[in-house]
């Protein structure tokens, strides 16, 4: 999991309304059999569905715009919601066309309010996010991928094997199913619009209400830098001004340092910048982050320095993990400062208590050594918070993600079956 740059707790969270979870577990259909799942289709991408279903390009113009709007300004999985559309048409797209949502296999509650949901993909897969409501925010941590390639080993999810990337459908399906749990779609209807029945017209008003869900982070299982293109498209979508319409300078992407695909992050998708750092030299960077033996700390540095839109209004985040006698000395934040300042970055350091999972490896440092680890960086004008943990109870903390459905490899099954025979001698 990416360590993201979430506030420190407030001395109040944002209460969610309803019930715990609105959501019912376990039945939400996977997908739609041969049906095609609009769910992370571009406007474009719709409107060709529509197309090569039989549709003509001016009618599947306008049904596409029509459509796009249900699904990500409205929240609408079921075409017979779809008060603008015809009647006589929506039973046409409710046999080709779905609009889908991941399945919730488990959803927890912390007791400091972060809530942690497994999903399952349509092949069964299975993948975590994680909500954190604050008083003046509410930040989704999304995953990119099925498990994870870079074997980070203060990081559960870096136990895991690399299953597969994650599309844009289920990408932008976290999202979605976020509001839906969330339950901060607008209401009412648009049964004033020209297509209309007569008889819905008096089913209500469309309002745009305020939303909880007010920051995306792409911190969740995977590195998003090796899902470059699924993760653009899904981005695109949940910044489209006519849909979800969530502000880049509210969304950020974390990176352990995949250096080649940064620019074009920057470039392309322009949201902000977050660099999984942790440690200020190669043997200790090599260790904890085994991506820096491709891309070192000077040539990640270098390219952060290069980062497109970053300046003292957009700074980029590094995350520091506080790892007990491993990266924690005061000269650990002496190195640290003077390679920021030699780079001339824009930076926020993010220090974060190292939060533990069965089998890590390290020790969190202690309080008192993480508050001068901090008093440091800030003495030399830099600044570097303390994150409070969150959702630790339910192992949804920044590290502990991971599927605790993960399907064993062969391999394992062999010498778990080794172990047994040995055992019964």
């Amino acid at each position: 999991m990416r360590f993201s740059s979430f506030p420190p707790i407030c001395a109040r969270i944002m209460q969610i309304p309803g019930h715990i979870d609105p959501i019912t577990t376990g039945t939400v259909p996977l997908r739609g059999g041969n049906r095609v799942d609009l769910v992370g289709l571009t406007r474009e991408g719709i409107r060709g569905a529509l197309e090569e279903a039989g549709l003509d390009a001016k009618a599947a113009k306008l049904r596409g715009k029509q459509i796009w709007h249900w699904i990500y300004h409205r929240g609408v999985t079921e075409f017979d919601a779809m008060t603008d559309i015809a009647k006589t048409m929506r039973p046409w797209l409710t046999e080709r066309f779905i609009v889908g949502r991941p399945t919730v296999v488990t959803a927890q509650v912390s007791n400091d309010g972060t809530r942690k949901w497994l999903l399952a993909a349509a092949d069964g897969q299975e993948y975590e996010m994680v909500f954190i409501p604050d008083a003046d925010r509410g930040t989704l941590c999304v995953s990119s991928q099925v498990g994870c390639t870079l074997n980070c080993r203060f990081c559960h999810t870096g136990t895991m094997r690399l299953v597969r990337n994650l599309s844009a459908g289920e990408i932008v399906g976290q999202v979605l199913l976020a509001r839906d749990a969330l339950g901060e779609w607008p209401k009412g209807t648009m049964a004033s619009a020209p297509d209309a029945d007569d008889e819905d017209d008096d089913a209500g008003h469309y309002t745009a209400d305020g939303r909880m869900l007010t920051n995306i982070v792409m911190m969740g299982m995977g590195e998003p830098l090796y899902n470059f293109d699924e993760v653009k498209g899904a981005l695109k979508i949940v910044m489209d001004g006519d849909g979800l319409a969530l502000s880049k300078r509210r969304i950020t992407l974390s990176t352990s340092g995949v250096v080649p695909m940064m620019a074009r992050a920057g470039e392309e998708i322009g949201v902000n910048l977050a660099v999984s750092l942790h440690a200020v030299n190669k043997e200790v960077r090599d260790e904890i982050v085994p991506l820096n033996r491709k891309y070192g700390i000077e040539e990640l540095l270098a390219a952060c320095a290069a980062y497109p839109g970053a300046n003292n209004a957009r700074r980029i985040t590094f995350e520091y993990v506080m790892l007990k006698d491993k990266n924690d000395s005061d000269a650990d934040a002496r190195e640290l400062v003077r390679l920021l300042k030699q780079y001339k970055l824009p930076a926020k350091v993010n220090l974060i208590p190292f939060n533990p999972w069965p089998g890590a490896p390290y020790e969190c440092s202690s309080p008192e050594r993480v508050r001068a680890f901090s008093n440091r960086i800030f003495e030399a004008g830099i600044s570097a918070p303390i994150r409070t943990p969150r959702g630790r109870d339910i192992m949804a903390a920044c590290g502990q993600l991971k599927s605790a459905a993960t399907k064993p490899t062969r391999a394992e099954l062999d010498r778990i079956a080794e172990e047994k025979q040995a055992a019964l001698g």
